[in-house]
């Protein structure tokens, strides 16, 4: 009973995970972030002030953060839903630790994700009381993503019937040794990717380059590494509307771009490799997947210089890096589960 309880509550904290991971993309690019200038409340409430005496105060404490109800509410429904998500990792926690003797039951995961979710709170902290600082936003998010994947990871892990079951016919050890290693490194890749996306959407870099294929007109364009990627200009400063200039972040964006053709070039070749050469079904459907969700996520990515980074194709962009992770992890566990057997 208790493992299909922790396997349910698995699984609900996965899904809230990715809920609040899109929500901190919505409240990101819809510029929110600053929403509440305190935390954990909201003006020194648990809820955002709505009466006028409320606003009068909370504006006369705050000068410099005016109350803007819109946006205190984005950004504490993402705050209630990442709270949410602590109660259930924590539940997970308990859960483990009560049935830790049983042999099947992991335990240094579900503490891993306690301790992860703690840290996660720190930088939730650190992203409003620093103003947005960069190293900050991108460590935030990566950190969401990473909790994401161990609950992916710990939900395939405890699943007792697996949906993508691989066919009875054997696949020589080398294969699956081989194709594990790619599916690592495509996942690696698609890692460092996703961060080099938060240090441009962090950095509001996202449209130093307004035209695609080229740069401003360029093909390689003036740049500045050196200040595009410091990761520290000390605090109380606030990074609100972004401190580089324009060199610095065309760098960004450039180095965006580049390991996007990187990842495309890595992830279809993956693609092709698993639709060519896997004799079980499940692999070659990961290979028409990540296929097709490359294809969504280049094309989102250029719609977002061409249209101007509108929010519901630019949360989307966030979306479909969401699911490719997903994607590579899954597939990386069946792998690992396979040369296993």
């Amino acid at each position: 009973m208790r493992a299909i309880i922790f396997h349910r509550l698995a699984w609900a904290a996965l899904a809230l995970t990715f809920i609040v991971v899109m929500l901190g993309a919505y409240v990101r690019l819809s510029d929110a972030g600053l929403g509440c200038p305190d935390w954990p409340g909201c003006y020194g409430r648990l809820a955002v002030p709505d009466q006028p005496h409320q606003i009068a105060e909370a504006n006369a404490a705050w000068p410099h953060r005016p109350v803007e109800p819109a946006k205190a509410w984005k950004e504490m429904i993402h705050r209630y839903g990442a709270g949410t998500l602590g109660l259930l990792v924590l539940a997970l926690a308990v859960l483990a630790w009560r049935n830790r003797r049983d042999p099947a039951q992991p335990v240094a995961l579900p503490l891993v994700l306690l301790g992860l979710i703690g840290f996660q709170s720190l930088l939730g902290m650190w992203t409003v009381t620093w103003q947005l600082k960069p190293i900050v936003v991108m460590g935030h998010l990566l950190g969401g993503l990473t909790t994401l994947g161990l609950l992916a990871w710990l939900v395939l892990r405890q699943g007792r019937r697996d949906p993508l079951a691989l066919n009875p016919s054997p696949r020589p050890e080398a294969e699956g040794a081989e194709l594990r290693r790619y599916a690592l490194l495509g996942l690696a890749l698609l890692i460092v990717q996703i961060a080099l996306g938060g240090w441009t959407s962090a950095n509001y870099a996202a449209l130093a380059c307004p035209d695609f294929p080229t740069c401003q007109t360029y093909w390689w364009p003036p740049m500045d590494f050196r200040e595009a990627f410091a990761p520290w200009r000390g605090l109380g400063v606030s990074y609100e509307g972004g401190v580089l200039a324009n060199d610095a972040r065309v760098t960004v964006h450039m180095m965006h771009r580049l390991g996007a053709l990187v990842v495309a070039l890595y992830l279809g070749w993956l693609s092709g490799r698993l639709i060519a050469a896997a004799r079980a079904h499940a692999l070659r459907r990961f290979g028409v997947a990540i296929a097709v969700l490359l294809a969504i996520q280049l094309g989102l990515g250029i719609a977002n210089v061409l249209l101007h980074l509108p929010l519901p194709v630019a949360v989307a962009h966030t979306g479909g890096a969401v699911l490719l992770l997903l994607s590579l992890v899954t597939l990386n566990h069946l792998l690992r589960r396979e040369t296993s057997l």
